[in-house]
């Protein structure tokens, strides 16, 4: 059976893993642990057709007689689509592994059939978007996997502030589905078909309105800036696993949805690398500036896939210049930066979330300013959530650090060399790169420093300790991951390579290897050197200062004989003066304490970040639109013969326009 058919049959085994447990009783732990079977099976299923295609080859076209009266269902496996479903096949199903505990169904009977559901419906429409050829089914499974998302992360929709997540994330991928929904259109009006293959020709007026459509509806589930608005909330209010896998992966759908479309269009001016280069360091940014403003574990999170949204778009944006500018160097290392940053943030970003979520199932807060000291009540998620730290700045010897690392080779090789021709503005965002990763460690040592170290900071904290094995499992094999790929790049290599030599063939555009123009060996040297280093220091300490002989006490107190909890950084603290520096942009809101007196009462300080688009732009204008709109509330009438009549009108102009548009 050939790679298509071996994930075809894997998607229908993700997409129906949660229907047997709607057909028991509620509380009956035996579906869910079937749907955690299906999701398994069908994965290792779908990943044996991905270890097939990511050689190199290319799977036949497979189509299928259907009775929409348009498009057609056809379906293919290249390197480049076998590189997303490497994710869509691994996140997933750990993330199933991780729900047995979770979200047991015996706590959570009047929720667990319904996420389950919709937990499998997600991950099969995923695979589906990636191996569509033909327009019209690719939008079909773009919606299904649009739907299942949010019934998925609103699960818990007794909760304002989840229903709240929800209708935003519904607004924001519609408004996306909706630019997409007129691309296709275009699409089909330029090349006469809805295929999804190369266009042999079209008017550079056609593919720029392409290009900017596609950007803006796949930019809107990617999440770049200013498209983000839904994605801190529902990242915030979904289950944890849910969260692992919109993060890790249902992001990468839309990055699959430029690199797809961006490949398939036979010109690409330099203003589309600029763009994208541009959209990508704003959003990288951004998005770590309000990744550190945040209090909530999850929405900090969630706004740092952001900055790493921004990091793969801007990979991708080299890319596009090389290819205007017939430099194969820099497709390679641009196509191969964001590839390999694809599947780095798909390993690293799930296992933080799945920490997060330890964290939370213990504790019942996400609020870092009521966690502190969970290093020694939950070590075995702090080390998971170290490493994932480490790898999401972009530090050796993890893997964050090699995409991040080829980006900076493209963006430094764009200067040009003698007579070699170059493009200098390109490099600068090498600045914005090094800005982001500079800004991402500071984060995250906020991040760890509130969470894990000093002492609790309320009674939730009391109660808490490491999660069981089905939840430890997964965060180990996705640190596994993390740690492997970052000592031994060169295994991953290959498989990027395909899938950009795929893109470059699709673009008409030469390409060259990767290893040959950035040898990868010092990095598993160097890599091996870092942990046989910390492995000597750790060695030495045990011995030098054994733990059974160390006094302990507490640290000088200053004449405090009993430190509080209170007297150490909070979140706050620890992140103002970045807050401070880009206040212009995150608009921080400070509550201050108001002292009276001798002996004031107690009194708190509070600074807040919110959206600045979200909060400052979208919503307003939304409250504006429904205080002005039912002033044409004049045109329900509420009778069958006016609506019939207004369908008429629409009719004649659609046809009138169609005739226009129909003469030479």
């Amino acid at each position: 059976m050939s790679a298509t058919w071996n994930i075809l049959a894997a998607i229908v085994l993700l997409s129906f893993s949660g229907v047997p447990a709607c057909l028991m009783p509620r509380r009956s732990a035996a579906g869910q642990r079937i749907a955690t079977l299906l999701m398994v099976a069908g994965s290792l299923l779908g990943l044996s057709g991905v270890a097939a295609s990511l050689g190199g080859a290319n799977s036949p076209l497979v189509q299928v007689p259907w009775g929409l009266p348009c498009g057609r269902f056809a379906v293919m496996v290249d390197p480049l689509s076998a590189l997303f479903l490497g994710l869509v096949f691994v996140v997933p199903a750990l993330g199933s592994v991780y729900g047995l505990d979770y979200w047991r169904q015996s706590q959570h009977p009047a929720t667990s059939r319904r996420l389950g559901l919709f937990y499998g419906l997600l991950a099969g429409s995923m695979a589906m978007v990636l191996v569509a050829r033909d327009g019209v089914l690719f939008l079909v499974a773009w919606e299904v996997m649009a739907i299942a998302a949010y019934f998925a992360a609103t699960v818990e929709d007794d909760d304002p502030a989840v229903r709240r997540a929800g209708w935003i994330y519904l607004v924001a991928t519609h408004a996306g589905t909706m630019c997409l929904i007129a691309m296709f259109a275009l699409w089909r009006h330029a090349t006469g078909s809805f295929g999804l293959e190369p266009a042999q020709a079209m008017p550079v007026a056609v593919a720029g309105t392409l290009f900017v459509l596609a950007v803006t509806g796949f930019g809107f589930k990617a999440g770049l800036m200013p498209l983000h608005v839904w994605l801190p909330g529902a990242h915030a209010a979904a289950p944890s696993h849910v969260s692992a896998v919109m993060s890790g992966v249902m992001l990468k759908m839309g990055v699959y949805g430029i690199m797809r479309m961006t490949a398939l269009l036979p010109v690409a001016p330099v203003w589309w690398g600029g763009l994208l280069l541009t959209a990508g360091a704003v959003t990288g940014v951004a998005g770590i500036a309000f990744a550190i403003g945040q209090q909530d574990l999850k929405r900090l999170l969630a706004y740092s896939s952001i900055e790493n949204i921004g990091i793969i778009t801007m990979g991708l944006g080299l890319a596009l210049i090389g290819r205007s500018l017939g430099r194969p160097d820099w497709v390679a290392l641009g196509m191969g930066a964001a590839l390999l940053h694809v599947w780095n943030h798909g390993l690293f970003k799930p296992l933080l979330f799945l920490g997060a979520g330890a964290i939370l199932h213990s504790t019942h807060t996400r609020e870092l300013d009521r966690l502190g000291g969970m290093g020694a009540r939950m070590p075995v998620v702090m080390v998971f959530f170290v490493i994932g730290a480490v790898a999401i700045c972009g530090l050796p010897p993890l893997n964050g650090f090699v995409g991040e690392w080829l980006l900076y080779l493209g963006l430094f090789r764009t200067l040009g060399q003698g007579a070699e021709a170059g493009f200098p503005a390109a490099a600068a965002v090498a600045v914005a790169l090094a800005m982001i990763g500079a800004m991402a460690v500071a984060c995250f040592v906020k991040l760890i420093g509130t969470v894990f170290l000093g002492t609790a900071r309320s009674d939730a904290v009391d109660r808490a300790q490491d999660p069981p094995p089905s939840m430890v499992a997964p965060m180990l094999a996705l640190a596994g991951a993390c740690v492997f790929l970052g000592l031994f790049p060169s295994f991953a290599i290959p498989a990027v390579e395909n899938a950009t030599r795929t893109w470059a063939a699709l673009a008409n555009s030469a390409s060259i290897s990767i290893a040959a123009i950035a040898p990868l060996g010092w990095i598993s040297a160097l890599g091996l050197a870092l942990v046989a280093l910390v492995g000597i220091f750790a060695l030495i300490s045990r011995i030098a200062f054994p733990t059974d002989t160390t006094a302990r006490a507490v640290t000088w107190d200053c004449g405090y004989a009993r430190p509080s909890k209170r007297m150490q950084y909070s979140g706050s603290s620890l992140g103002k003066s970045l807050v401070d520096l880009f206040a212009a942009l995150l608009r921080p809101t400070s509550h201050q304490p108001v002292i009276h007196g001798l002996f004031p009462n107690s009194a708190t300080f509070k600074s807040v970040v919110t959206d600045t688009v979200l909060d400052g732009m979208v919503l307003p204008l939304f409250r504006s639109a429904g205080r002005f709109l039912p002033r044409f509330r004049v045109l329900q009438q509420a009778q069958v013969q006016t609506y019939v009549l207004y369908v008429v009108a629409i009719v004649i102009v659609l046809l009138g326009v169609g005739a226009m548009g129909g003469q030479p």
